[in-house]
């Protein structure tokens, strides 16, 4: 994909046991994103997307507010290095 880009965000509040990371999933594939999501020790959800700018922002807007019983506090982004990730998955 041409002009593909990488971000790297991390999701605080409460969103883990509330199948933030299904959700991510479904609206990546939905959209075509490719790259991971993971619960974090801390209890943040970590996710990181490749697609082009217009994916990104649409997979951005989605995770400020997370599936229904999420609590999203904060979104951190950051500009991250493309890997040509081939899928969107969830790590265990």
């Amino acid at each position: 994909m041409l002009n593909r880009k990488n971000k790297v965000l991390k999701v605080t509040g409460g969103v883990q046991g509330v199948c933030y990371r299904a959700s991510t999933c479904q609206i990546a594939n939905e959209i075509e994103i490719k790259g991971y999501v993971m619960n974090m020790p801390d209890g943040s959800v970590f996710i990181e997307a490749e697609g082009s700018e217009e994916q990104l922002n649409k997979m951005i807007e989605w995770c400020k507010q997370g599936p229904k019983n999420a609590l999203v506090n904060e979104l951190n982004i950051q500009e991250g290095t493309v890997k040509g990730f081939i899928e969107f998955k969830i790590h265990y």
